[in-house]
C-alpha cells in the first residue's frame, strides 16, 4: 500500500474523536487524494455552518479523518444535521460498519438527529466513446442504459452496506439535488503528456484552443490580493448568472475561499483570467488537492465567444493539473441524461469534448438518528424546494 493512501485500520472498531484543524490538515496532506470539501480549509469557507474535524483512531494512529458541517434544525438549534461531503476520509474497501458506527455514536451523543456523507467511490466509469454513442442512440435516454460500462466492485460493496445498515439514498434521479452531484465528468491524466491529452479530445476542442491561441487569448493566473482580479472575475460571474439565470454567490464568500484556502495551502486554489486585447472574455477556479484537480468555477462574456477564452482557461488549468503531477481533472457534475430534447445534454456534450470518463459515484446517503425530526426536517426541506 502506498504511503499516500489511507491508513487502514486494526480488527478492531476505531475510536472516533475530535482532532484539531492541524491534525486534520497533515492527514489530508498525507493522502494521494482528497475532495477540498473535506478539508478543514472548507469548514472555514462555510459560515453558515458549524464545523468540526473529526478523526478515527486505532489506538494513538490517526487512520482516518472527516469534516463534518452542522446544520441546525429550524426552531430547533440543539439538533443538527451533521454532513460531510464527498466524505469522510477512511478506507472503503474494509468493513464500513467499523468505520461509520463509532461515527455515529459520537455524532448522536453530540445533538446530531442525522448524519448525511458522501463517499468519494466511483460504482460505475463510461469512456467517451460510449457517451458519445448513447447521445447518437435515440433509444438510449440516460448514461445507466449506455452498455459496456466499467462497475467498480468497491462501490457496489459500499452501496449496498450502506442500504443494509439502514442509510437512505438522497442522489435524485437527475444527479442533482441539494448536495453535490453524484454523475461526473473527468479526465484522467496519470502516464499522460499535453499531446496525449490533446489528441483525446474531440476535433472542435483541439479546434477551439488553435483558435483562441491565434486570436492572441492570454490566458494569466490572477493576484486576489489586494482584490483587483477577484473582482473582475466575480463581475464576470455575476453576468454570467444573470445570462444562464442561476443565483451567483456574492463577492465575499470567494473573498473567503481564497483566503482559507490559500492559508492552509499556498497553491491549493488558483484565479484564471483570459483577456484578448485588454478585455477580460473568460475566468475559471481551480482547486487542487494533492493529486486531484478541479475546475470549480466559470465565468465568460456574452461578447467575443467567438475567440474561445472558455476553451483556453480550461487548457491551462488542465496543462497546470499536469505539470503539478495530478491523477485525475475534474470537470464536475454532469446530468445523466442523454436525451437530445434535454437542456441538459448540452453540458454533457461540452464534457465530453475534452476526452475523459463519465463517473457514477456511490452518492449521498443519510442516516437518521432521531426519526421523528428527520422526518419533521425532510418535510421542511422538500416545502422549502417547492
Amino acid at each position: 500500500m502506498s504511503s499516500s493512501e489511507p491508513v487502514r485500520a486494526a480488527a478492531g472498531n476505531p475510536v472516533v474523536r475530535p482532532i484539531s484543524a492541524a491534525e486534520h490538515g497533515a492527514f489530508v496532506r498525507a493522502q494521494r487524494s482528497v475532495s477540498f470539501l473535506q478539508t478543514p480549509a472548507w469548514g472555514r469557507v462555510k459560515t453558515e455552518w458549524r464545523s468540526e474535524s473529526l478523526g478515527w483512531f486505532d489506538g494513538r494512529r490517526l487512520v482516518g479523518a472527516g469534516l463534518v458541517l452542522h446544520r441546525p434544525v429550524p426552531r430547533l438549534d440543539r439538533f443538527t444535521l451533521a454532513y460531510l461531503p464527498e466524505g469522510p476520509v477512511i478506507d472503503w474497501t474494509g468493513e464500513i460498519d467499523a468505520w461509520l458506527d463509532p461515527l455515529a455514536a459520537y455524532l448522536k451523543g453530540h445533538g446530531a438527529f442525522a448524519i448525511r456523507l458522501g463517499p468519494a467511490v466511483r460504482t460505475d466509469t463510461w469512456s467517451a466513446a460510449q457517451v458519445k454513442d448513447g447521445i447518437a442512440d435515440a433509444g438510449i435516454r440516460r448514461l445507466t442504459e449506455v452498455p459496456g460500462r466499467w462497475t467498480d466492485p468497491v462501490g457496489a460493496r459500499v452501496a449496498d452496506r450502506l442500504s443494509a445498515a439502514g442509510w437512505l439514498p438522497q442522489s435524485p434521479e437527475d444527479g442533482f439535488g441539494v448536495g453535490h452531484p453524484q454523475f461526473k465528468y473527468e479526465i484522467p491524466l496519470t502516464g499522460r503528456t499535453e499531446d496525449d491529452v490533446l489528441g483525446g479530445m474531440n476535433q472542435q476542442w483541439r479546434r477551439n484552443i488553435k483558435k483562441a491561441a491565434k486570436a492572441g487569448v492570454e490566458v494569466t493566473v490572477g493576484e486576489v490580493t489586494p482584490g483587483e482580479d477577484l473582482t473582475a472575475f466575480h463581475d464576470l460571474y455575476v453576468h454570467t448568472a444573470e445570462r444562464d439565470r442561476f443565483t451567483p454567490r456574492p463577492l465575499r464568500y470567494f473573498e473567503t475561499m481564497f483566503a482559507e484556502m490559500r492559508a492552509e495551502d499556498p497553491e491549493r486554489i488558483r484565479l484564471y483570467l483570459a483577456r484578448h486585447q485588454g478585455d477580460l472574455v473568460a475566468a475559471t477556479v481551480l482547486v487542487r488537492v494533492g493529486a486531484h484537480a478541479v475546475y470549480a468555477y466559470g465565468a465568460s462574456a456574452t461578447a467575443k465567444r467567438e475567440v474561445r477564452g472558455s476553451n483556453a482557461c480550461q487548457w491551462a488549468m488542465i496543462r497546470d493539473a499536469l505539470a503539478a503531477g495530478c491523477a485525475v481533472y475534474d470537470l464536475r457534475g454532469i446530468t445523466p441524461t442523454l436525451d437530445a430534447g434535454d437542456p441538459h445534454v448540452g453540458l454533457v456534450q461540452f464534457k465530453v469534448g475534452t476526452g475523459g470518463q463519465a463517473v457514477r459515484y456511490v452518492g449521498e446517503w443519510d442516516l437518521p438518528l432521531r426519526p421523528m425530526i428527520y422526518r419533521a426536517f425532510d418535510l421542511y426541506m422538500r416545502r422549502r424546494a417547492r
